[in-house]
């Protein structure tokens, strides 16, 4: 990274310098409740791309100690790269999607979110057919589903070709990899929430408390970037199961849908089953007219 780019540490300096003095203690306090857990060390890590191969195996190996410690559960962090020739998309048919939010529980278990909020990557909006108004989409439906007269949408990080999120992090803390996934360095965020709030997709969480998840629902096959446990304090987001797609698996909502309506894969790939539907069928991207050029794309059969 370019000496220029501005840092924790010069962000904090800025702060300090902005800020009266009884302000800036103010603001640091929640480093006080850090500190109990993480050492100076920890909070000066470098940045990943930074990170040579020894210092990433010692940050894996603390971080799986202190998940250990925290939750009582041994865990295996791994460091896992984009592969060679790959563009990641994905695709979702609308004609068979019944909202069921299986996606959804399957998002939520497969990357160790806080059990007590129930949070997740994925909203499933139900929408009035003949509307594709998203505001109008209610997440919160209780009925059986699928209802009459509606339809579902799922909606996530769309992984934009022209992320407006990563443009705005003062810090660099979130970037787009070489497969298309936009991912977040948790240990570099600063959680100022500026992604989130340039989000147009509302595909960004802010993580208020330390996540609680029982020590038998934990899932240990964890990697750096994508669902080890996030601290308290940082913006996380859906990165397309990387921990999964970049050793030839797939998303573990894609898994979880009883209807096929899911399609994922390299559009590289010329006999990849995403191409075949991004050729084949009258796609379209939601909010378009943003140039944010998603990599998620929706279809109707009929």
């Amino acid at each position: 990274m370019a000496e220029e780019n501005v840092t924790r540490r010069n962000a904090l300096k800025v702060l300090g310098a902005t800020l009266g003095a009884g302000a800036f203690a103010r603001a640091l306090a929640p480093l006080a409740e850090i500190t109990q857990f993480t050492n100076l060390r920890e909070f000066m890590q470098k940045h990943y791309r930074e990170l040579n191969s020894d210092e990433m195996r010692e940050v894996l190996h603390r971080l799986e100690q202190d998940t250990e410690h925290r939750y009582g559960c041994e865990v295996t962090i791994r460091d896992i790269r984009p592969q060679r020739h790959t563009q990641f998309a994905y695709a979702l048919n609308l004609s068979v999607c019944i909202g069921c939010r299986r996606c959804v529980e399957a998002c939520h278990q497969e990357n160790n979110h806080d059990r007590t909020t129930h949070q997740s990557y994925i909203r499933v909006l139900e929408m009035e057919q003949g509307s594709m108004d998203m505001e109008r989409g209610n997440t919160n439906y209780d009925h059986d589903v699928p209802a009459p007269g509606h339809f579902y949408m799922p909606v996530q990080c769309q992984q934009c070709e022209n992320p407006p999120c990563v443009s705005v992090c003062p810090v660099e803390a979130t970037w787009q990899e070489t497969d298309g996934i936009v991912v977040v360095d948790y240990n570099w965020c600063i959680g100022c929430r500026y992604c989130e709030a340039a989000c147009p997709y509302h595909a960004r969480r802010f993580n208020w408390r330390r996540p609680e998840i029982p020590a038998d629902e934990i899932n240990p096959n964890q990697s750096y970037l994508s669902n080890r446990i996030r601290p308290q304090g940082v913006v996380e987001k859906c990165h397309f199961c990387l921990h999964r797609t970049r050793e030839g698996r797939l998303p573990a909502c894609l898994e979880a849908c009883p209807t096929g309506a899911r399609v994922f894969g390299n559009v590289l790939d010329a006999d990849s089953e995403i191409r075949w539907v991004l050729e084949n069928k009258r796609v379209f991207v939601l909010k378009e007219e943003l140039g944010t050029r998603p990599r998620f794309f929706y279809f109707f059969d009929r």
